[in-house]
C-alpha cells in the first residue's frame, strides 16, 4: 500500500507502479488520471492523499496488517518551498519575491491547504504518533530507496520520472534565519520524527 504524502514524489511513484497493478488493485488519484476507490471513506474526497490510519480504518486492521505499506518523506524546509511554489503557481508572487510568498503562507490560514500544508507525520503515524507504515523512503535518496523496496517486493527495477514538480531553485537559497526558524516551528514533528536537519540535501528531481 502506498501512502501518498503531498509534495513528496507522489506522482513519480504512481506512474512507476501503475503498470504493475492488476485488476484487483485500487488507486485513488485526481491528477493526470482520475481513479476512485469505491468506499465511502474515499469517495467523499477528491484527492488521493489519505492518512495511513484512514486507510487502515477503511480496509480493516486485518487487511492492513497483511500488506506491505510505504510512504516517502522529505526535508520539511524543502517541502515547504515546493508547497509555496505550487500554491503560487498561477501568480508571479513566488517568482518575484519568494520570501514574501513564504511569509504570506505561514501567516495566512487561507493559503494553508488542509491537505498539502499538513505535517508529513500525520500521514504515516497512528493515533499515538507511532509510524505505522512498513517502509519509509526518503526523497533525498528516493531512487535507491525505491529500488530496495522493489527488490523486497519482487518487482522489476523501475525508474522514477519527474512528475508534477514545482518550479524552484535549491530550497536553501530561499531562507533567512527567521524563515528557517518559523518553518522549523511549524514542522517540528516532522523534523524530530524523521531526523531532518536544514542542510539535508533534497533530491528535487522527482520530489515536486
Amino acid at each position: 500500500m502506498f501512502v501518498a504524502v503531498p509534495k513528496v514524489a507522489s506522482h513519480s511513484i504512481r506512474f512507476a507502479l501503475r503498470p504493475c497493478l492488476n485488476d484487483n488493485d485500487e488507486e485513488q488519484v485526481s491528477l493526470f488520471v482520475r481513479k476512485r476507490i469505491e468506499r465511502p471513506e474515499f469517495s467523499r474526497v477528491e484527492h488521493g492523499h489519505q492518512l495511513a490510519r484512514e486507510i487502515r480504518d477503511a480496509l480493516g486492521s486485518d487487511v492492513w496488517s497483511r500488506y506491505v505499506s510505504f510512504a516517502v518523506v522529505r526535508n520539511p524546509w524543502a517541502r515547504f518551498v515546493s508547497y509555496v511554489a505550487f500554491m503560487m503557481r498561477h501568480t508571479d508572487l513566488f517568482a518575484s519575491d519568494p520570501q514574501a510568498a513564504m511569509r504570506r503562507v505561514l501567516a495566512n490560514p487561507q493559503n494553508q491547504s488542509p491537505v498539502h500544508f499538513r505535517a508529513q507525520a500525520d500521514f504515516v503515524t497512528d493515533e499515538s504518533g507511532v509510524v505505522m507504515v512498513s517502509h519509509l523512503l526518503r526523497a533525498e535518496s528516493l531512487q535507491s530507496d525505491f529500488d530496495a523496496l522493489c527488490k523486497a517486493l519482487s518487482l522489476p527495477q523501475l525508474a522514477l520520472e519527474t512528475r508534477n514538480a514545482s518550479e524552484h531553485r535549491d530550497y536553501r537559497e530561499y531562507y533567512d534565519a527567521d524563515l528557517k526558524q518559523r518553518v522549523a516551528e511549524r514542522y517540528r514533528i516532522d523534523i524530530d520524527l524523521f531526523g531532518y536537519r536544514f542542510d539535508d540535501e533534497s533530491n528535487t528531481g522527482t520530489s515536486g
